[in-house]
């Protein structure tokens, strides 16, 4: 190997760190865009839910960890480029660098963010729903700050192709939000139409109750009835008071 070669090389190790930082940052953003676009076609329904295989399901949380370990590579290579230091304190204590405070802390904000969300999905079973979803919802502000954090700090936020791609991911993202956000009062609203569209039954017509008159000729009849028995009754009385025997005193 010539003298040319071996400067090249050294060159080359010189900066892989450099590279390894630039490039592992890209696929992390990227990698974190698809996670999110993913979780917002399943929740807003654009992919039937209803019979889905799980691989399907199950591809929103391998992207989310796939998105940790990118960002774990980005953290290691610019720990070991030696063209600017980064120590444990630049790389986890916000506003703690000297080279693009500003830029580097909204990486770091965005990464304490995902590392919660991904937590919260590896234990979605053992917490409360409400609270997995409002950690869950942090996504977004997450994708913001990860973005900002890229075309502030990054090298390649110049690049054409770069722009093109993030411009790309953040149209789809905002549209898939606001296809979430808009969707329920949609749903309500077609359900408000369908029920006022209605035809509202008519009330069940009340019949008016029939006054029964008794029969006057039945009541006449039980009435001379009775009027019979009780003369014959009395004639019984009579009969047996005159036939009785009279005790002389």
């Amino acid at each position: 190997m010539t003298i040319a070669g071996l400067g090249a090389l050294g060159a080359l190790n010189a900066k892989l760190s450099w590279y390894a930082a630039r490039s592992s940052g890209l696929v992390a953003w990227s990698v974190v865009t698809l996670s999110i676009l993913w979780g917002l076609a399943v929740s807003t329904r654009l992919v039937k839910r209803k019979g889905v295989p799980a691989w399907l399901l199950d591809l929103h949380k391998f992207l989310g960890t796939l998105s940790i370990v990118f960002v774990a590579v980005h953290i290691v290579a610019l720990w070991a480029d030696n063209f600017v230091y980064f120590g444990p304190r630049e790389l986890f204590l916000p506003m703690a660098s000297a080279w693009r405070p500003g830029a580097v802390a909204w990486g770091i904000v965005a990464t304490y963010l995902l590392v919660a969300i991904q937590l919260t999905s590896w234990m979605m079973k053992r917490l409360p729903r409400r609270l997995w979803h409002a950690i869950h919802l942090l996504s977004i502000p997450m994708f913001v700050l990860a973005t900002v954090h890229g075309f502030t700090s990054g090298a390649d936020s110049r690049n054409l192709a770069v722009q093109w791609v993030a411009l790309t991911g953040g149209l789809f993202v905002f549209l898939l939000v606001s296809f979430r956000v808009l969707a329920p009062r949609r749903r309500t609203r077609a359900a408000s139409v369908r029920a006022a569209a209605r035809p509202v039954p008519a009330p069940p017509e009340t019949v008016p109750p029939v006054e029964t008159q008794p029969d006057e000729r039945a009541f006449r009849g039980r009435s001379a009835d009775q009027a019979a028995k009780v003369a014959e009754l009395a004639q019984i009385v009579e009969s047996a008071a005159a036939a009785a025997p009279v005790n002389p005193h």
